[in-house]
């Protein structure tokens, strides 16, 4: 892939007027200057890998190249290559993801909107990366770290290529500086997602999910414990979801064919 030359689509699910996508672009810009941006209207995180089915889909132009759709971040992807962006006369070379307000590690990639356009993406066979970057106070974002990394390590990435049926997972640590880079593999968080238990004016008790988590990994040199420890985390992550070692042992243990 030419990068210059290249058509990009820019997508996050924190919406179309996050600070986060507005980096992003300036990122997408700095590499090619053909970007297209097609966002959620509103916030859609947590949507995971979902699609709109029972309700209409509506798109709004925004500019020539800029669009806010109703539903989520796979909805966007799928609209901004069958629909909006004219792929007939230039195909989209490749998604950027985010960049998402908080990381995406460990068991989040399950959950999250920014991995999932990314997985959209790949499935529609366009290279595809989601970013996201890791923060204490969500309210108070420092973007340049990320914008001056990303543009360099996606050069990189894209140089070295990776399968088809594989996306790039992203993350840049909470810090002043970064201690380097590293290639590693999803971890899995001691306490993934917390629930928070209230009571309405009416005495009638209702629950919040989210909220604080904690980044204490399963295991060292995760991405989890590298993001904590300051390293921006690169992981490749594969549609295929196929356990090929169980499958074996229960193909046999069964005596199936």
């Amino acid at each position: 892939m030419n990068l210059p030359d290249a058509r990009i689509l820019v997508t996050n699910d924190d919406g179309i007027s996050a600070d986060g996508l507005v980096a992003l672009e300036r990122i997408a810009l700095s590499l090619s200057k053909d970007v297209w941006v097609v966002a959620p209207e509103q916030e859609q995180s947590g949507a995971g890998h979902s699609l709109t089915l029972h309700v209409p889909v509506r798109v709004r132009k925004i500019d020539p190249k800029r669009y806010a759709v109703s539903g989520t971040p796979t909805d966007c992807v799928l609209l901004a290559l069958q629909e909006i962006i004219p792929v007939k006369k230039k195909p989209v070379n490749l998604i950027l993801s985010g960049i998402n307000r908080g990381s995406n590690a460990g068991d989040d990639v399950t959950y999250s909107g920014t991995v999932a356009a990314a997985m959209e993406g790949t499935v529609l066979n366009v290279p595809s990366i989601a970013l996201s970057q890791a923060c204490k106070d969500r309210d108070k974002i420092d973007w340049k770290l990320a914008e001056s990394h990303a543009p360099a390590l996606i050069k990189k990435l894209i140089a070295a290529g990776w399968p088809s049926n594989t996306l790039i997972n992203l993350n840049f640590p909470d810090c002043k500086k970064v201690k380097g880079t590293r290639v590693c593999p999803q971890g899995k968080r001691l306490v993934s997602v917390t629930l928070s238990e209230r009571v309405d004016p009416k005495g009638r008790p209702y629950f919040w999910i989210g909220g604080d988590r904690d980044n204490t990994a399963d295991r060292p040199d995760v991405d989890i414990d590298l993001l904590e420890k300051g390293y921006i985390t690169i992981t490749p992550i594969c549609m295929d979801m196929t356990d090929y070692k169980t499958m074996d042992h229960v193909r046999k243990a069964c005596k199936l064919v």
